[in-house]
C-alpha cells in the first residue's frame, strides 16, 4: 500500500512514518507540510492508495486542498483533541486518528477502510465535513513536542503563556514554567492561534491574554507587558500598536 503523509509538524510526521513502518506493508511516498505543496504534488503524481492528512497545516485548513485538487483515494485525518473537530467527524462518518498516533490506531483505521461503503458515500461525507468546518475558524488546539525515546507530548494551546524567540530559538512557555522548542516561525504561528486569546506583541513575542499580570507605561509612550511567568527580556509594545493592543485586551 502506497501512502502520502500531509503534516506540518515535523516530529508528528516522523512519528507517523515510524508507526506506519511498524504496521508494515505501507510505503510512504512523500511527506508534505502545506496546502500549496500538496496541491502541486497531486498535479504531477498518481493517486496514492491512502492519505494521512492533518487538519491544521502551515498555510490553513487542509479542507482547502479538495477545492484545488481532485482526490478520490481514501483519507484518514489526523488531529489533536478538539471537541468541535471530533463531533464533526462522528457526524460525517469519516475516520480520524488522535495524535500522537499509535500502531493500534492505524491498524483499526485500515480495518475500517476495508469495510467502508461506496466512494460516493465518502465524497458526500467529506463534503459535509468541509461545510461543517467552514462555519467557523478552527485554530490549533495542541502542539506535539518530541520527548525522550519514541514519544510525542501533546501540549495544549490553552496552557501556553507566551511563545517567543530567544537567541535564535523559538520556544513555547507554559503557565507552570515549562518551555518547549517549536519548529515554526512566529509569522506562521500568528495565523494558527486564536486572535481572541493571543496577541503578537512584537517581533519576538506572542502573548496570551490570561498570562498578562500588569502593564507599565514605558519610555517614549510605549507599553511594557509583564507576564505571570518569567521571560528572558521585557515585552515592549510600540506606540503605534498601543491602540490595537488595548482593543484586543479589552475585547
Amino acid at each position: 500500500m502506497k501512502a502520502l503523509i500531509i503534516e506540518d509538524e515535523i516530529p508528528a510526521a516522523r512519528h507517523l512514518q515510524h508507526v506506519l513502518d511498524k504496521v508494515g506493508n505501507i510505503t510512504v511516498l512523500d511527506i508534505l507540510d502545506s496546502i500549496a505543496e500538496t496541491v502541486e504534488w497531486f498535479e504531477v503524481n498518481p493517486l496514492p492508495d491512502l492519505v494521512f492528512m492533518d487538519i491544521h497545516l502551515a498555510d490553513g485548513l487542509a479542507f482547502e486542498i479538495f477545492s484545488r485538487a481532485t482526490i478520490s483515494c481514501p483519507i484518514i485525518f489526523t488531529t489533536a483533541y478538539d471537541e468541535y473537530a471530533l463531533k464533526a467527524f462522528k457526524v460525517n462518518s469519516i475516520d480520524y486518528l488522535l495524535k500522537p498516533v499509535e500502531v493500534a490506531d492505524v491498524q483499526e483505521a485500515l480495518n475500517k477502510l476495508k469495510r467502508l461503503s461506496a466512494p460516493a458515500d465518502m465524497k458526500d461525507a467529506l463534503a459535509g465535513l468541509i461545510r461543517t468546518f467552514g462555519q467557523q475558524n478552527v485554530y490549533k488546539t495542541h502542539f506535539l513536542i518530541p520527548a525522550k525515546g519514541d514519544k510525542l507530548i501533546p501540549v495544549q494551546i490553552n496552557d501556553l503563556a507566551c511563545i517567543y524567540i530567544h537567541t535564535g530559538t523559538l520556544k513555547a512557555l507554559t503557565f507552570d514554567g515549562k518551555s518547549y522548542f517549536l519548529d515554526y516561525t512566529l509569522d506562521e504561528l500568528t495565523g494558527m492561534l486564536n486572535p481572541d486569546t493571543f496577541f503578537r506583541a512584537n517581533r519576538q513575542y506572542i502573548v496570551a491574554r490570561n498570562a498578562i499580570q500588569d502593564i507599565d507605561i514605558w519610555f517614549n509612550n510605549r507599553l511594557s507587558v509583564n507576564l505571570k511567568v518569567p521571560v528572558p527580556e521585557k515585552i515592549i509594545i510600540s506606540k503605534a500598536r498601543i491602540g490595537e493592543f488595548k482593543r484586543w485586551f479589552g475585547a
